[in-house]
């Protein structure tokens, strides 16, 4: 029998692709929703444990996320680092033992963007914040809608803790976008303090006139508390010593209101965020030189876990955790622009690009009972994903806005289900309006890469000499084979292009009937 030889098997390619893509086929929820991949049966056991909790607790569960500012994935212990990094972290580590440790976790490359996201479950091109407004910017969720406000009228209490740096204008500080108590600061660490640090800047200290200038400069440099709908409250001007203790303040108020919750009938909405471990890093009491390392940055991570091992021994003693969704993460890659007071990823590049090291983050969900104890997932998770998964907790789905487009997925029977498996297809990184990468599975995918004048790829995107470059063919990666992003791999896996083209495509085209949202905060010139 003669054999029969296929003339061109480059014909091979489109057929398998789409036999590829038929079995991790996405499915829309709604028009305005990011299509979810389908696993019924997680599905439904998420749901079983979630009523057999309601039903012996008679109370909706509670929502706590720790968000640190700057903390790199390889910095926890359970992600790499503790104690082979100069920094302990027993109690990250321990919810991570105890609960599902996610390693491919994805935040934006800088914090604002992901704070907003975070919030409304939407990308920065949607709710308008592209990058971190600096001092006294229009910035803010205007016209956003937040899960604390979908939760808060739907009988949560939600309490915003730490860092907000959404904009100081009034009509968008926490009180007044859904959150019933906020006590924190309104901007990020930094602008507080590098203006009076004589080590960094002593030709502002030393020269009156300057100092003067910024001390009566238009924005809020206190340490603030409000209620919903209240004006703020300030508590104390944040000086160097101010800043150093913060982190203890804000522990303080929320070891306060998870035990307020306690006794309360209302479940709760908590986000605590720390001020650490962004710099510049200044040690709080008894905490100089703690770290086996002994550099500032070292010290603050084992701060950091203190506090979170703090909050837990709450949640415990008062009875809470067995009702208490955990998740742990980071608002973006480390800032090495600022090393040695720094993080630490394996990955490449940090804070301010799309590199596997500016976006991946720790992330770990912990709820004793619920969770089961010692998973780990390299599923996908982005943090939008914890909108839509806070409101799927608190059975409010319905209330998810239908006027606008929701990035976030329901992530619960992911993170419930005793095996389960992500619900995410792809993962979307943008720089500003910028659509830089894409993650699906193991793969990834740059359309812009960031590039840096001394060759390193560690920049925020404006500290040094960093600017994008278009890749004109785009460069695909496998994660798996080379996690550092060094060898694109198309030449040998030109399957995977189409791929990335139709998801890419899909992605781009939700903008034609939901717009990008003009930007809140531009840079300046612009």
């Amino acid at each position: 029998m003669k054999e029969k030889h296929l003339k061109n098997p480059c014909l091979l390619i489109p057929a398998v692709v789409f036999f590829l893509w038929t079995m991790a086929a996405a499915s829309y929820a709604a028009d305005n929703l990011e299509p979810a991949l389908s696993h019924p049966e997680q599905q439904k056991q998420a749901e079983s444990k979630l009523a057999a909790l309601e039903k012996k607790i008679s109370k909706k569960p509670n929502i706590l996320i720790f968000i640190v500012d700057d903390l790199g994935w390889g910095d926890p212990g359970a992600f790499g680092g503790g104690e082979a990094v100069g920094a302990p972290t027993p109690s990250i580590d321990r919810l991570a033992r105890e609960g599902l440790k996610l390693t491919s976790t994805y935040a934006q490359p800088t914090c604002s963007p992901t704070r907003g996201t975070l919030n409304t479950g939407r990308l920065p091109i949607r709710h308008g914040i592209w990058r971190p407004p600096l001092y006294n910017e229009p910035g803010g969720l205007d016209g956003e809608i937040t899960a604390a406000g979908i939760l808060s009228d739907s009988g949560y209490k939600a309490a915003m803790v730490g860092k907000w740096h959404l904009g100081e204008n009034k009509n968008q500080q926490p009180q007044n976008v859904g959150y019933d108590e906020f006590f924190g600061f309104l901007g990020v660490s930094t602008i507080y303090t590098d203006w009076r640090d004589e080590h960094f800047n002593p030709e502002v200290v030393y020269k009156k006139e300057r100092y003067d200038a910024i001390e009566k400069a238009p924005f809020n440099k206190n340490l603030v508390a409000a209620k919903k709908g209240e004006d703020l409250r300030e508590i104390k001007e944040i000086t160097i010593p101010v800043m150093a203790q913060i982190d203890q303040d804000f522990a303080d108020y929320s070891d306060g209101f998870i035990r307020r919750m306690a006794e309360d009938k209302k479940p709760f909405y908590l986000i605590h965020a720390f001020s650490k471990v962004h710099y510049d890093n200044y040690p709080a009491k008894g905490y100089a030189g703690k770290s086996p390392a002994a550099q500032v940055y070292k010290d603050a991570v084992v701060e950091v876990d203190d506090i979170v091992g703090r909050l837990i021994k709450t949640l415990e003693e008062t009875g809470q955790a067995e009702n208490t969704f955990v998740f742990f993460t980071s608002d973006n890659g480390p800032e090495e622009d600022t090393w040695p007071d720094s993080g630490h990823t394996p990955f490449r590049g940090a804070k301010g690009s799309t590199w596997e090291g500016g976006v991946r983050v720790p992330g770990i969900a912990w709820w004793p009972g619920t969770i089961p104890a010692g998973r780990v997932s390299d599923g996908l998770f982005d943090l939008g994903d914890l909108f839509n998964t806070s409101l799927s907790l608190a059975g409010v789905t319905d209330k998810i806005p239908t006027d606008r487009y929701i990035d976030g997925i329901d992530q619960s029977s992911f993170l419930l289900a005793d095996n389960g498996m992500s619900n995410r297809k792809s993962v979307y990184m943008y720089i500003q309006n910028k659509f830089t990468a894409l993650r699906w599975q193991e793969y990834k995918y740059h359309r812009y890469i960031v590039e840096v004048g001394d060759g390193e790829y560690t920049a925020t995107g404006s500290i040094q000499n960093s600017k994008l470059v278009e890749a004109a063919y785009g460069l695909p990666y496998n994660l798996y084979l080379d996690p550092k992003e060094r060898k694109p791999i198309g030449i040998r896996k030109l399957w995977t292009v189409p791929i990335f083209g139709q998801e890419g495509a899909r992605h781009m085209k939700t903008f034609v009937k939901y717009p990008p949202k003009k930007p809140q905060v531009v840079m300046p010139g612009r």
